[in-house]
Formats: structure tokens, C-alpha cells, sequence
């Protein structure tokens, strides 16, 4: 079990929104290398995650599992043990941080920023869909959640929305559906097709995983991130752009046939 920090490299992202700081970090879990997209603020923010639901915390972290990696966390059990200690190898405490998991390696991370007005948003997003993909509401789901033996397939498209002003929890949980939307939209111009389902298009992978920050700052206060709207139109834009930049990264390394 980890019991100490054991960082070895950081490289930061050169992003344009204040109070965030973006950086890819290195450093071990046991005797295995990975890395990690961390993502922190000065206080403590309101989250929403697919994962963890509502939470307040002062960092959100997008953590790549090598394959040895994966092999030995894959389970529900497992997978929970590893993400209880693994603040511990990045300095953090325990409890102050959300985590995404992938098998996609943080070099490949991408980003996209876009603003209107006093608004900004940014989003950082890793992606591999060649074993994963599938299209929601025609393929079948293999996993009953009260069963044991579960082991997670590799491929996700992991999404970290940023934003410079406040969101409702309304707001956020509509920007998680804008932000697939878009999603969606970047897998069909890119022509991904279904891995069970090859003659249809794919609209994710069966573990997709969001992850919507809101700022601090109350004194603008978002209600609405539909695509009717100015903050929704950020929100798809940058989600679209650095998706699809993240499936290119990865994806396009390992099939040059992926793309239609």
C-alpha cells in the first residue's frame, strides 16, 4: 500500500483560465509508473461527477492505468482500494479530490478553450474508443451491478469541464448532457462505429466519465448550458474540439483505419 508522495515529474498545461492550475504528473503506485492530469484551485469547489455525484473538493485528476496497473486493480473492489490510496502518491489528502480513470496515457491529453464576453470555458479530455465503443440504446449491457466478478474493458473518453463563473446544480448536471451531446458528436464525424455493432454508429464507450467544475466566484451565477445557450455553445464547442483532438491522439496511434 502507498505511504508516501512519490512524484517524479510534472509538466503544466498553459491554460488561459484563472485560479486553475493544469498539470500532467508523474509518479508511482507500488512499484508501476503512471500519470496523472491534476487539476487544482486555491478553495474548494462544487463538483459534479458521474462518478462520485456532488462533492466539494480542491482538485479533480483524469489518472492513466498502465496495463500492469490494470491488471491488478480492474475489479470493483480492487479499483475502490486503489482509488482510496492513491491521493496519497500525489501529495493530496484523502477525500479532497474526484478521480477519472483510463487506460489512455496522459501524454496524449488534449484541451480546447473558448470564451464569449466575461465567459470562459475550457475542456480537458483523454480518449480511446477502438474496444469500447458502442451505441446507446442498441447494444447490450454484459454487467448486473448485484453480481461479483466485474471486470471493466479498456477504452473510455474521460471529459473535465472547466468554467470562470458559477453553475446552478441544475446547470451542471444539463452541462453533463451538452457535453455528451457533443461528445457524440465528435465519435460521429470521426466515424467511430460500434465495437459489437459495426454497421452503426458509436455514440460513447460503456465507460465514459464526467466531470463538471463550477467557479467560486457568486457574483455571476449560471442556470441554464443548454445548446441554446451562450454557455451551452462553450461548453459543446470546447468539448467537440478536444474530444475529437483526444481520440486522434490515442486512437490514431494504434488503428490508422479508425477514422471513417
Amino acid at each position: 500500500m502507498p505511504s508516501e508522495v512519490t512524484v517524479f515529474k510534472e509538466t503544466k498545461l498553459p491554460l488561459k483560465l484563472k485560479d486553475v492550475a493544469v498539470k500532467v504528473v508523474h509518479h508511482r503506485y507500488d512499484d508501476i509508473t503512471l500519470n496523472t492530469t491534476l487539476v487544482s484551485f486555491p478553495t474548494k469547489r462544487k463538483i459534479l461527477s458521474t462518478i462520485d455525484g456532488l462533492k466539494q473538493v480542491q482538485h479533480v485528476a483524469n489518472v492513466y492505468l498502465p496495463q500492469a496497473l490494470s491488471e491488478r486493480v480492474m475489479t470493483i473492489k480492487r479499483y475502490n482500494h486503489f482509488i482510496r490510496h492513491l491521493p496519497v502518491t500525489l501529495g493530496l489528502p484523502r477525500g479532497n479530490v474526484a478521480f477519472l480513470s483510463t487506460g489512455v496515457d496522459m501524454e496524449n491529453v488534449a484541451y480546447c478553450e473558448k470564451s464569449y464576453e466575461d465567459f470562459h470555458v475550457c475542456c480537458i479530455a483523454t480518449g480511446g474508443a477502438l474496444n469500447n465503443a458502442l451505441r446507446t440504446g442498441v447494444d447490450k449491457g454484459c454487467w448486473v451491478e448485484t453480481s461479483s466478478g466485474f471486470q471493466f474493458r479498456q477504452g473510455t473518453i474521460n471529459i473535465i469541464l472547466l468554467t470562470n463563473v458559477s453553475l446552478s446544480w441544475g446547470a451542471m448536471a444539463r452541462a453533463i448532457v451538452t457535453a455528451t451531446e457533443a461528445k457524440t458528436a465528435a465519435l460521429q464525424d470521426l466515424n467511430y462505429r460500434s465495437t459489437s455493432s459495426p454497421k452503426v454508429q458509436a455514440t460513447g464507450t460503456g465507460t465514459d466519465s464526467t466531470i463538471v467544475v463550477s467557479a467560486a466566484t457568486p457574483d455571476i451565477v449560471i442556470k441554464h448550458t443548454g445548446g441554446h445557450t451562450k454557455m451551452g455553445e462553450l461548453i459543446g464547442f470546447t468539448t467537440k474540439s478536444a474530444v475529437e483532438e483526444a481520440l486522434q491522439n490515442y486512437d490514431k496511434k494504434r488503428d490508422n483505419h479508425c477514422f471513417g
